[in-house]
Order: C-alpha cells, then structure tokens, then sequence
C-alpha cells in the first residue's frame, strides 16, 4: 500500500537515534523555531506505520503525521523508537510525538501525557483457520479445557483476558512473531490482537484468521504519546484531532487503512472488515 496523498519530502531515521538535543521551551514554539516536527514510530505497527515492499514508511498514523507537518508549515523527520525504550525517548525527549497505533491503559496514563483518542480497536483472537467455529463466543471459549492464550505483555489486556476466561492459562508473549511464523503457533491456541492489526498479519499468514467473541466485545483505545510532557502541546494536538474528525480526515483513513476502501470507485479491493471479519458486505 501506498500513502493516500501527496506526502512531504520526510526524512525517516530507521534506527533509534543515539542522542538528541532540545532547545527549552514550549514544545509548539520549539517546533515553529526549528521548523521541523520530529514523530517516533515503530516500524512493525501494522497497518499505523510500516515499511511497504517498495520500502517507504506508509500507514494511517504516519499519513496523519504529514497532514499535521503541512498543516504547521513545517518539515517531516520520523525517529525510529522501539517499545521497550519508549518512556526514555519520551523524557528525553527524541521526538515531539510518537504517532503509530499506541494503546493506552491506565498504566501508561499515569506515566505518560497522552493526547485524547482519535481511534478504538477491537480485542479479538488470531486462531488457526480450523479453529475459527470454537472462538465465536466467549462461551465456547470457556468451554475448552487447558486452553492456552497468548497475551501481549499489556496489563490492561492480561486483565480483560483473566476477567473472561479465569481458568485459561494465559502467556504473556512479547515477541508475537513467533506465534505467526512456527508450525505450533508458539505452543498456543490463540494469540489476544487487535482486530484491526490482526486482519494485516493474517494476509501474510493465511493459514490463520481473526475471530472477535461475542457478545461483550472489547474496545481499547489508541492515542498519542507526547514528547517531555508538554501539556500545553498535548492540547494543541487534542485540538488537531478534534479538527480532523471534523472535516473527515480520519474518517477517510480509516476506510483506506482499516476498511481497504480507495479514494476513488473501482473494483471491490481487499477488505478487513469485510473479507476477515465479516462486518460489511
């Protein structure tokens, strides 16, 4: 996939970089002064920012990204980040935002100045493709003796797991890789995923698919992290977000992103929602 529109000619820093230097002040006048504002990613962070076969780093978040570096008049650089090293880079800080699909819980809340929510996902199992009748319901779930779920290593989600299914033997697994590309899934029945990250590695994997339980269904929030703690900043951005919301910025990317829907009609392309999960017809 490619970016919906025109973007800046950014520059993308692959790896974390070493260090950094700040001028003091608030973060906005700070970015207006240098001219350039500076987003974290996480470059496996499909489908909010990823490298694409040509090598170009796509996704929703990191489309918005352009849309918000035209919309202050300045230049783009992206700073590669990695997740275990994140409340560093943040301090630090190594960039003004970090903008690629990052969950909150209440955790990460009461460490980190978060911008309001532009998106939910949806708690949802990746299963073997056989196994996909057995997750339907979170009663069937719970009817399978010794079953083994993997969970990522998110506190929020292990909770909403163990509330469900109390006598499953719940993993944490922090590298979910594995699960995707071994023969035994990782000694695992399920894999706990968004939805919608989940419907991108199983185009890669087909061998297994995304099954959302019902009823109950799970909504977990994704916001953006904001560099130093600038609270001042972090309303600016609440603001940006509410603005594009509005004029349907995110709306759209959300129907190219998630929903597989081009910007002009042409034949039916691949679907999340409606080849994976079956919402839309």
């Amino acid at each position: 996939m490619h970016l919906l529109h025109q973007p800046l000619d950014a520059v993308v820093h692959r790896t974390p970089l070493a260090t950094t230097t700040e001028e003091p002040g608030p973060r906005l006048d700070v970015i207006r002064k240098r001219g350039v504002l500076t987003v974290g990613f996480f470059g496996d962070s499909l489908p909010y920012a990823f490298f694409n076969a040509r090598g170009d780093l796509v996704g929703l978040d990191i489309e918005l990204a352009h849309r918000l570096a035209s919309e202050l008049q300045v230049r783009l650089e992206f700073v590669a980040l990695t997740r275990d090293r994140l409340a560093e880079a943040l301090e630090r800080p190594a960039c003004d935002l970090v903008m690629s699909g990052t969950v909150v819980t209440t955790q990460r809340a009461s460490e980190t100045v978060f911008s309001q929510a532009y998106l939910d996902e949806t708690l949802a199992f990746i299963v073997p493709d056989g196994s996909r009748n057995e997750f339907v319901s979170w009663d069937q779930i719970r009817a399978r003796p010794g079953i083994r779920i993997g969970v990522p290593n998110l506190p929020y989600y292990v909770q909403k797991v163990k509330e469900r299914l109390p006598e499953a033997d719940v993993r944490i697994v922090s590298d979910f890789t594995t699960f995707f590309m071994s023969d035994d899934h990782d000694g695992l029945d399920a894999l706990v995923f968004a939805a919608e990250r989940g419907s991108a590695w199983t185009l890669m994997y087909p061998r297994l698919s995304v099954v959302i339980p019902e009823p109950d269904i799970v909504k977990v929030p994704l916001a953006y992290p904001i560099g130093g703690g600038d609270l001042a900043f972090g309303r600016f951005i609440n603001t940006w977000i509410e603005l594009k919301r509005k004029d349907g910025t995110i709306d759209g990317l959300y129907k190219y992103w998630i929903l597989g829907q081009d910007a002009a009609p042409k034949q039916p392309r691949w679907s999340i929602m409606r080849n994976v999960l079956h919402w839309t017809k």
